[in-house]
């Protein structure tokens, strides 16, 4: 009995996977941690839902940090590179209108929407927006990786 329940214990262990998904090799780890004063001017766009901001301040991100106020409590923070390109090359720096953000690159465009959490809605390569950790507290919105 004690070796059924030994094999029976030993399969469910090697039958767990991981859920952390498909590892993306084009964007480094990189490490960061910075806060927003949602009291300071430049950052009004933030205190409405649906606002964004684009921080492109060195240290912060690989080429910046998008942030999105969804609803006024819970924020979302993705990084600035397209996650389908090189972040060495130039063309994979989004630039944003409205809730979409896309790169062009050998005539080819990537669109990704951070109000879909970051979803790529066109383009190749598969991998959504690099996601940051964003938490509100108060007046203040903390960022980091």
């Amino acid at each position: 009995m004690k070796k059924i329940l030994f094999l029976v214990c030993f399969i469910l262990i090697l039958s767990c996977s991981s859920d952390d998904g498909e590892r993306n090799t084009f964007l480094p780890n990189v490490s960061f941690n910075f806060q927003i004063n949602l009291n300071l001017p430049e950052y009004v766009n933030l205190r409405v839902p649906g606002g964004i901001f684009v921080d492109r301040t060195a240290g912060r991100g690989i080429k910046g940090v998008i942030i999105y106020n969804q609803n006024d409590q819970q924020f979302f923070a993705y990084e600035l590179s397209d996650p389908n390109l090189d972040p060495n090359l130039e063309c994979s720096t989004l630039s944003g209108t409205g809730t979409r953000f896309s790169s062009t690159c050998d005539g080819k465009e990537n669109i990704y929407d951070v109000a879909a959490f970051g979803q790529q809605i066109k383009g190749e390569g598969g991998f959504p927006l690099l996601g940051y950790r964003a938490v509100k507290e108060g007046n203040t919105v903390f960022v980091s990786n």
